[in-house]
């Protein structure tokens, strides 16, 4: 009985001291100090979570201080965001209704709080999954109130830094939508620092020995990097001083998540990645209209001292980036023969840099914000909602739509009239036509680009002037979509096919009924699956469709069909099995046996793979994942398991649209099956060389080729092998064997 008492006690302590850190915190911000509501909204949420815990085992009002000590210290919001972070969970989770929250904290506080439950909650649409409907509400309570999704990021940091109470599953399904979805938004809104840890979160649940061994190297190397930062920072930090700046110099490391992603892409070990340290100098301006020169000023002065490199100046202060983004950037030759970038900002700048503009936008009292980037926030948020109000039929569709409208390096375009407007790297003529108007987009034959006539599909480069070349007869075509990459291009193009596809079925359909008549035979399903099989369409909508289109013409042929006996083979109910079975949620995933019969799996346990059981799973063909790769597991509606590699593309999106389906997954298999690989080598072709390397394969290795590929040019060769292998460990030995060659350069596995 004591026991539970000093319990209660002590939890009691906890709460109280978390609470009045929270209160410390807001005090010591630059907000008006309405300490009053905000405890008022603490007592409020402290009684309607009464009795009720998390799965760590921490009462649950531990919750929402947490997501509201983020939102105050991390981002920077005032006491409306307080108070709803503090009652997010409220209206959803007890019996109050956000009409008592609008009676006892206002209606602005009760808006926020109704955003959030409308996030977590709702009927969701049959073509959707719960979760990429769930974003889509997410979406459009931005454009409301940018705070509700503020709050709910802060409230996804708070998750995933307790996700390690939660089954390996939910892991997976939470650490993917978040790498997929949120840590993207972030970026979007400006909050770098928010990002990066949400980012790291992810890998470190989805990849725990790879994240390790990052920390681990990155731990092993630090005092490397510290001596390296010191001697480089020296002679800028005498240059500064003596053109009297008040001024801080940091080191900036590139993330484990970062780290990861340049080791996968470049295929190269932590060794060889050469830009982990960066420098960031942080200056107070003593005018703000001065802070633009004295960036530039800074870099002169250290581009005195070290060699800058000519095509990595990076200049986002009169153009910043569409998140509000401003900086300087610099990369400097040190003196050890090593690239580092210097980052130059002000004070105003690195604090826009770390909690976005957003916060800034329209609630924070005493900031500085410019015109130029609210009319940013207004024009992406107005383009999330253009896709929000026609969305894609597929919830993969839309999540991908999205996706392409958060992420995205940034150039400048200039107009005929000398306009700047901010376009996402890679973008082509066609996404700066719909840009600008989807009549435009739409009608867009070419276009002038520095007053030379290019393509649609012409790629874009920062600093290009374009003209757009209309007419009025032209219409949207279907290839469009494949050199279209700005979401609002890709998503115009698709509303307007689908609505023309949609006409021409109506006027198929309306053909078809008219040609039944004639025929005097009756307009239903059997006689339309009769022309379907007949003109080898899958759908009865394409067939529709072709008809309207008259890629299809009626005739002496179907009336045939039509007319046939009813019991002709060819028309029998099993021949049309195989177009009723559903597709797998990937198209890219392997073709399953149709005898295989279901399995029964716990979804809470983690699965073994093993020697036993393997066939019973499907092993995607996209990744083709193998024993030591981190997998996981996806169930599709036919109860049939595809086993995935957990970075794989198309796991990404099945986390984040159908996360509930997400099974754990770990191999147990010892060495007595063979998987297939692919192994690429490029290097210099000598005389022989491929024989040394099969001959390595063949007779230390002991390794049938199944397949291998070899081109050379300019006195270069690239190799592609194709080898059955027991699991990671194998191919991970013939790498580097093959890498001791002389003559091979690279040796890197590939999907």
């Amino acid at each position: 009985m004591e026991d539970s008492a000093k319990k209660q006690l002590d939890e009691e302590k906890m709460v109280n001291d978390a609470f009045q850190h929270l209160i410390n915190t807001y005090l010591a911000s630059r907000h008006r100090k309405k300490v009053e509501i905000i405890t008022k909204a603490f007592n409020f949420a402290k009684q309607a979570h009464k009795g009720v815990r998390r799965l760590s085992g921490e009462p649950y009002i531990m919750h929402p201080l947490a997501v509201a000590q983020i939102v105050c210290s991390e981002i920077g919001l005032g006491s409306t965001s307080i108070c709803a972070a503090l009652l997010h969970d409220v209206v959803e989770d007890t019996d109050y209704t956000v009409e008592d929250v609008s009676n006892i904290f206002g209606p602005k506080i009760a808006q926020i709080v109704d955003g959030l439950t409308k996030i977590s909650g709702g009927i969701f649409g049959d073509k959707a999954s719960a979760q990429a409907e769930s974003f889509k509400k997410l979406l459009l309570t931005m454009s409301d109130d940018i705070r509700v999704i503020l709050i709910k990021i802060s409230d996804r940091l708070h998750n995933m830094r307790t996700l390690g109470s939660q089954p390996p599953n939910k892991q997976y399904k939470i650490a993917g939508e978040t790498l997929y979805i949120y840590a993207p938004l972030a970026n979007r809104l400006g909050l770098n620092k928010i990002k990066e840890e949400l980012e790291d979160l992810s890998f470190r649940y989805e990849h725990p020995e790879e994240y390790q061994q990052i920390i681990d190297k990155l731990a092993q190397t630090r005092a490397h990097r510290e001596t390296l930062f010191e001697d480089f920072t020296r002679p800028i930090r005498e240059a500064l001083d003596k053109m009297g700046l008040t001024y801080t110099i940091k080191a900036r490391i590139k993330t484990p998540y970062s780290i990861w992603c340049k080791m996968q892409n470049k295929h190269i070990e932590f060794e060889e990645v050469y830009d982990i340290l960066a420098v960031r100098i942080i200056f107070e301006p003593q005018r703000a209209e001065d802070e633009i020169s004295e960036c530039f000023r800074i870099y002169v002065c250290a581009s005195r001292i070290y060699k800058p490199h000519p095509e990595r100046l990076r200049d986002w202060l009169t153009h910043p980036k569409a998140n509000g983004y401003q900086a300087l950037h610099v990369t400097l030759m040190s003196k050890t023969g090593q690239w580092i970038e210097v980052q130059i900002r002000s004070t105003r700048m690195d604090e826009m840099a770390e909690q976005g503009f957003a916060a800034h936008w329209k609630y924070k009292e005493g900031s500085k914000t410019t015109a130029d980037s609210e009319d940013e926030l207004e024009k992406w948020l107005h383009t999330i909602k253009e896709i929000l109000d026609d969305p894609q039929p597929n919830a993969l569709d839309f999540l991908d739509a999205i996706k392409l409208n958060l992420y995205a390096s940034e150039i400048f375009v200039v107009t005929p009239k000398g306009e700047f407007k901010t376009m996402p790297a890679d973008c082509t003529a066609l996404d700066f036509a719909f840009s600008i108007h989807t009549f435009l987009g739409s009608h867009c034959i070419g276009a002038k680009v520095n007053h030379k006539l290019v393509p649609l599909s012409h790629k874009l480069q920062s600093g290009d002037q374009v003209e757009i070349l209309t007419s009025k007869t032209q219409r949207v075509q279907k290839e469009w979509i494949n050199f279209a990459t700005t979401a609002k291009a890709k998503n115009k193009i698709q509303a307007i096919l689908r609505r023309e596809e949609r006409e021409l079925q109506k006027q198929g359909e309306e053909i078809l009924n008219e040609f039944f008549e004639k025929a005097e035979v009756e307009p239903n399903s059997m006689n339309i699956d009769k022309l379907c099989d007949l003109h080898r369409i899958k759908f009865r909508e394409e067939l529709f469709q072709a008809i309207g289109s008259k890629n299809v013409v009626l005739g002496t042929a179907d009336l045939n069909v039509l007319h046939e006996k009813q019991g002709n083979k060819g028309n029998s109910w099993t021949h049309f099995i195989p177009f009723l079975k559903k597709k797998s949620p990937s198209s890219k995933t392997k073709e399953k046996p149709t005898t295989e019969q279901p399995i029964s799996i716990d979804r809470k346990k983690t699965v073994v793979l093993n020697e036993e059981n393997i066939q019973n799973f499907i092993i995607a063909e996209c990744c083709h994942p193998i024993p030591g790769d981190d997998v996981l597991g996806y169930i599709d509606s036919d109860k049939h398991i595809y086993i995935h590699k957990r970075q794989c593309p198309v796991a990404a999106k099945l986390k984040t649209s159908d996360g509930n389906h997400i099974l754990a997954v770990t191999w147990d298999v010892h060495k007595t099956l063979f998987f297939p690989a692919t192994i690429k080598a490029s290097g210099i072709d000598n005389v022989g060389i491929l024989h040394e390397m099969t001959g390595i394969l063949s007779n230390q290795f002991n390794i049938n080729i199944h397949k291998l590929s070899v081109t050379t040019k300019d006195g270069i060769f690239d190799c592609e092998i194709q080898l059955g292998v027991h699991d990671v460990e194998d191919v991970k030995k013939i790498c580097n064997k093959l890498k001791n060659m002389i003559g091979v350069e690279e040796v890197t596995r590939i999907d």
